[in-house]
């Protein structure tokens, strides 16, 4: 079986990988597609981000689907031949964070294709892979694609979840990569009113039209896009910063209204705050991270048609190209999400 490693920066290797032993409860999956995350293109590129870093070859993925090879003899629920969605959420269920009802922080946890422990949790880029069965999510109705993006949108369902109230609220989205785009269409779920968005990417910013929100600014080619929701002390309810970048996160803050709220989802490292203005303004910073039970929500909202991430599926790639298909990620004038296709 061939598992798509990461040695290093611009170092990836389609190399054989050992199958995992069936358990009574486990799965085996026979992968059909994996989406390209941002995370995975950090280790791609800069082999980590922040101070998380290889420290061993690694196997990257997470955002995948695929189809019921073999069941364990406990197994109930999932049969063979079906699509399912894999989390790759697996909390341990048991320590103290899990036991206060908070097991997308677990202190155990094993997050597929992470370096944040040592040795790393291996990922799901690989022709077939063993699961508990609690992380296999039937996707009846969906196409494989579709159910690979089951990952990314449930990081955003957990970010609304965070952000509170949202029925009537007015929204800023910074930064319109694949988080970002599911964001809004998390978001008008949700009940939001009215979403901006901003990036600095013409291509990112048809999509999030696209997908549902009524105003894009490139704050690239006008630094002072946001400026007539910067009127008194603010206009805007929350904001879903989803860049990472420092610049987005200042250059939004004055957007906002008193007692607003921030709900950072955006990684790429610590970020200098400005103080002054989130305290004199009351805002509320909430930090967003991974998700848990929101996964089976996920996949119940896009079967039942209620979130559409079709159009985010903008390439994909068979698994021997998987060289082009990062390369491609990294455009983000032309891509959204790449997939990778393993041949189920």
């Amino acid at each position: 079986m061939k598992a798509i490693y990461a040695h290093g920066a611009k170092d990836l290797r389609l190399t054989e990988c050992a199958v995992d032993p069936l358990g009574s409860g486990d799965v085996r999956v026979r992968l059909a597609r994996g989406g390209i995350c941002g995370s995975d293109l950090h280790y791609f590129n800069h082999g980590g981000f922040g101070t998380v870093r290889l420290k061993e070859p690694m196997i990257l993925g997470h955002e995948v689907s695929g189809y019921v090879a073999e069941v364990g003899a406990d197994v109930t629920g999932v049969k063979v031949g079906d699509l399912v969605a894999v989390s790759p959420s697996r909390p341990c269920g048991d320590c103290v964070e899990c036991h206060r009802g908070l097991p997308n922080e677990c202190l155990n946890m094993r997050f597929y294709g992470s370096a944040m422990p040592f040795p790393h949790i291996q990922g799901a880029f690989r022709e077939e892979i063993t699961v508990m069965a609690s992380q296999c999510h039937v996707a009846t109705g969906l196409s494989a694609g579709e159910a690979a993006m089951a990952e990314p949108l449930s990081v955003c369902l957990h970010a609304v979840r965070r952000a509170g109230q949202m029925m009537g609220a007015r929204v800023l989205v910074t930064g319109c990569g694949p988080i970002g785009l599911l964001t809004i269409l998390a978001a008008r779920r949700a009940g939001a009113a009215e979403i901006i968005a901003t990036d600095i990417s013409d291509n990112s910013l048809a999509m999030a039209k696209k997908v549902g929100a009524d105003v894009v600014l490139n704050t690239m080619t006008d630094a002072d896009a946001l400026a007539p929701y910067k009127t008194g002390k603010g206009t805007l309810d929350v904001l879903f910063e989803c860049s990472g970048a420092a610049v987005a996160l200042a250059g939004a803050i004055p957007a906002l209204r008193p007692r607003g709220v921030i709900v950072q989802l955006g990684l790429s490292g610590d970020m200098p705050l400005p103080m002054m203005q989130i305290t004199a303004k009351e805002l509320e910073l909430r930090g967003s991270f991974r998700f848990h039970e929101e996964f089976a929500v996920a996949v119940k909202l896009m079967a039942a048609g209620l979130i559409d991430v079709k159009p985010l599926i903008t390439h994909d790639f068979a698994l021997d190209d998987f060289q082009t298909a990062f390369e491609t990620a990294n455009d983000r004038t032309q891509a959204i999400k790449v997939q990778l296709a393993f041949g189920a």
